[in-house]
């Protein structure tokens, strides 16, 4: 764990995780501030090529209070990744027995679920293996940091180049799933055809 020292920003909230990506620099975790980090977020979201994650048309202040609503929850938890400082992808992890996703499989114990937005190839992301030099980090976090057993992704079935980079990383193609709507006062999920996908520890770190 690290308090970044000479970076800007949190230092009451420093990295949970830090890892050198050969080739690229150091890829810092942190968690997500709701508020400090909305502009960043924001941006991202809003693009056309994020309109998958869901949140194309929020304001800024919206973005800012569904991740402030994530930070009260126990099951759901938002991070920053950073390469040496920069921002460059927003990571959530979940409780599937918690999630919508847990009706439409067998959780097994051990089992976290995942989203990955990655940020803008001009944000230091458009080189040739830097996407999966990033999903290693984050397996090395949720499946020997947290300790978990496997990893279950839920990307959107017409997201074929999240699904194709999930394959290439060592994940296993599920079943076609279709998430159930959710509709509460604090969170609105529309339907969702999925395609889920796991990887599970002794396929990402044999040994």
């Amino acid at each position: 764990m690290s308090d970044r020292p000479g970076h800007p920003g949190h230092p009451l909230r420093p990295y949970v995780h830090e890892q050198h990506a050969d080739g690229f620099g150091t890829v810092g975790i942190r968690p997500l501030d709701a508020e400090g980090d909305a502009d960043v977020v924001h941006g991202w979201v809003r693009e056309e090529r994020a309109a998958f994650w869901g949140m194309n048309g929020l304001t800024r202040e919206q973005v800012a209070e569904i991740y402030a609503h994530m930070a009260g929850l126990d099951t759901h938890h938002a991070y920053l990744a950073e390469l040496d400082g920069t921002p460059v992808a927003l990571l959530q992890t979940y409780e599937p027995a918690e999630d919508r996703v847990g009706e439409c499989y067998e959780v097994e114990p051990g089992d976290i679920g995942v989203h990955l937005l990655l940020a803008p190839a001009g944000e230091r992301g458009g080189r040739p293996g830097w996407s999966s030099a990033l999903l290693g980090t984050f397996a090395a976090y949720v499946l020997l940091g947290l300790d978990r057993r496997r990893v279950v992704v839920d990307p959107d079935v017409r997201n074929e180049k999240a699904v194709r980079r999930f394959v290439r990383q060592g994940f296993e193609q599920g079943p076609l799933v279709t998430l159930p709507e959710i509709d509460l006062p604090d969170v609105y999920l529309p339907e969702k055809k999925a395609q889920l996908a796991f990887l599970r520890r002794e396929v990402a770190f044999p040994g």
